[in-house]
């Protein structure tokens, strides 16, 4: 059997990294065929970069605030990518809304990760949203990256309950949790061709997807 041949990865934050830091660990372990090109984020001084430079993955730094406006740090931003080759582009914590203009350019090989089941709670603050909703069920969802906000097809789901006595931090520690096993699962589904978008649709194992795949239905092992 001939070895799963790797995919080049770049990966953009704005934070702390740490779903960042569950596909690192799967890439230096073997289970994720990727190679980590880079990592990009838009905040200097980040914990994410210091990941990314304890993996050995170089971690650059474009900061939006040095430009003078959206468009022009997205070409900046995409001529940063570019230079690196990526089959793929994941957003993880990615503050920063994203132009048609950049999202066409990646169109097809561009996800984003989360915390809400989409298409409830688009946008931020999405645990606090679920409580004050009463909401018995959260979770989080990977999908592809349009320039609607939040609002690309969705892949994959992982879900959560909302307990009696929840606050924004219990609830969002719960998904996160979930968000680490989520995001490298979907990126090798990308990476051995198992998911792809087509038009609007998400095919996977060559199938249109009617409603976005389920993580506690869906062995690691598939």
């Amino acid at each position: 059997m001939s070895a799963i041949q790797k995919i080049r990865l770049v990966v953009l934050i704005s934070g702390r990294g740490s779903n960042l830091q569950a596909i690192l660990d799967q890439a230096v372990s073997g289970e994720l065929p990727v190679e980590v090109a880079a990592v990009i984020s838009n905040r200097p001084g980040v914990h994410g970069l210091e990941r990314a430079r304890q993996a050995g993955v170089p971690a650059l730094v474009l900061d939006h605030k040095r430009f003078a406006d959206r468009p022009e740090f997205e070409v900046a931003l995409i001529e940063v990518i570019d230079r690196q080759q990526p089959d793929l582009v994941v957003l993880a914590g990615f503050m920063r809304v994203l132009t048609a203009g950049f999202t066409e350019h990646y169109r097809g090989r561009l996800l984003n990760i989360h915390p809400s089941l989409l298409p409830k709670f688009r946008g931020l603050h999405t645990h606090e949203r679920a409580i004050a909703a009463s909401e018995t069920e959260h979770g989080a969802s990977i999908h592809f990256v349009t320039a609607e906000l939040d609002g690309g097809p969705v892949i994959v789901q992982a879900r959560v309950p909302v307990l009696p006595g929840d606050d924004p931090d219990v609830l969002a520690a719960r998904v996160l949790e979930q968000e680490h096993r989520l995001y490298p699962l979907a990126i090798r589904w990308f990476a051995t061709e198992r998911v792809r978008l087509e038009g609007k649709r998400v095919f996977f194992d060559g199938m249109p997807l009617t409603e976005p795949l389920r993580l506690e239905e869906t062995p690691l092992s598939r």
